[in-house]
């Protein structure tokens, strides 16, 4: 313990005296053992500049006024820097809370979120998401209703953060709660709509393409709830065209109804979802064009799909300077029998 000022003040004085006389680095080390216990004492920054002005008035006798007047100076602005300083403290620690409290979330969606891919041997599947910041707002779901059959459903919420998160835990929720009608993409949207409308703050809204491929017929049922279209490609004619499913956004009006569309798949076929993080990339030339996305995969098509939006993402990734804007989903189903 420092004990009283008095006591204080002559520490100090030893300290000062013998840096001035030797100038070694001992002495400073001693200073700031001393400086450490001084904030243990919560001596304030101002105080310890009136110490050390009492110390060296001591050590000198008189002191310019001018001198004087600067410590003064000094003084005030110490009192103003030292509070400025405990309150800088006090929002970093929480900030530091804050963002501690963040990780666990992202780490709770991630278990709550990710989803096996499913194997099935009339599809080859490539999927990669990834989160702009340490909460995505983008999500995607695979359900593998039976051996003949499968769902997919890429969402994106308007909004980020934790209340995006938040949404989209309650969308899964919601989807698992629906099994008899998976395989009907108009009526899951439908479902999801009132539940979205009812829970779902009305500034946020939440968009999604949802289909089902029903690997007997080889048919993609599907409906769009304001997603970003996606892509076809046909084999026969190496064409790529927009997977368009009109609809209203999620969370809009409670009775929406959605249009239920699909199409027959052959083999080397490839249905290509998903988000506005992919279409909307930006550089530092402006946005890329879907024209620019379709180029991309075309240049990789050589490889499985899953190698596919590996290197989509990688070469987008590059153009961005490996900086993501935007969250970022890409999912690839191609018919392999």
């Amino acid at each position: 313990m420092l004990g009283d000022k008095g006591l204080l003040v002559e520490r100090y004085e030893q300290f000062l005296s013998a840096y001035l006389s030797g100038r070694t680095e001992q002495a400073l080390y001693k200073a700031q053992q001393f400086s450490r216990k001084m904030i243990e004492q919560n001596i304030s920054p101002e105080e310890v500049i009136n110490i050390h002005y009492t110390v060296l008035e001591s050590l000198n006798g008189d002191i310019p006024e001018q001198v004087k007047d600067s410590f003064d100076f000094l003084i005030e602005v110490m009192m103003g820097y030292g509070m400025a300083y405990r309150e800088h403290q006090i929002l970093r620690d929480k900030q530091l809370a804050l963002e501690s409290e963040i990780e666990v979330a992202a780490s709770m969606q991630q278990t709550l979120l990710q989803g096996e891919v499913p194997k099935v041997d009339a599809l080859k599947i490539g999927v990669i998401s990834k989160a702009a910041k340490k909460m995505s707002g983008d999500y995607y779901h695979f359900v593998q209703n039976s051996p003949e059959s499968i769902s997919v459903a890429v969402a994106d919420v308007i909004g980020k953060g934790v209340p995006a998160a938040l949404c989209m835990s309650m969308i899964k929720y919601a989807m698992d709660s629906l099994p008899e009608q998976q395989n009907n993409p108009s009526i899951v949207l439908e479902n999801l709509n009132r539940v979205v409308e009812q829970n779902v703050d009305p500034t946020m809204f939440i968009t999604m393409f949802y289909g089902h491929y029903n690997t007997d017929l080889h048919r993609f049922f599907y409906a769009g709830a304001g997603h970003e279209p996606g892509f076809y490609y046909n084999a026969l004619t190496d064409d790529f065209e927009e997977f368009t499913a009109k609809g209203l956004v999620l969370g809009v009006s409670r009775n929406t109804k959605y249009k239920q569309y699909e199409k027959k798949i052959e083999v080397g076929d490839m249905i290509i979802l998903l988000s506005d993080g992919v279409t909307e990339c930006r550089t530092s030339s402006g946005f890329i064009s879907r024209d620019e996305v379709i180029s991309l995969i075309r240049s990789h098509m050589h490889l499985s799909p899953q190698e596919i939006v590996d290197n989509v993402y990688a070469e987008l990734e590059q153009l961005q300077e490996f900086e993501l804007r935007d969250d970022f989903t890409l999912i690839i189903l191609k018919r392999a029998v």
